[in-house]
């Protein structure tokens, strides 16, 4: 999982509406905090479907064996049996 919790911070200059930027302030929200959550959970977003695109190929052949072979371990399942 990617994890950013512990790393250093850096400043950085950034663009924002002018409006938005107004009425976080006015609302008290830390502004370094919230795009820095939302940023991560963007870059997270977009490194898991860069992810499964650049191993599509992979995890279609993974699901076509499973398919044909069935799961490895499935007889010693003991959960959702008859199904």
């Amino acid at each position: 999982m990617l994890r950013f919790d512990d790393s250093p911070k850096r400043p950085t200059n950034l663009s924002l509406n002018a409006k938005v930027l107004e009425m976080a302030r006015e609302l008290g929200m830390n502004l370094s905090q919230t795009v820095d959550t939302l940023l991560a959970e963007e870059v997270r977003k977009r490194y898991f479907e860069r992810w499964n695109i650049e191993n599509a190929e992979a995890i279609a052949h993974y699901n076509a064996r499973i398919e044909r072979e069935g799961l490895p371990l499935a007889k010693y399942r003991t959960f959702m049996k008859g199904r």
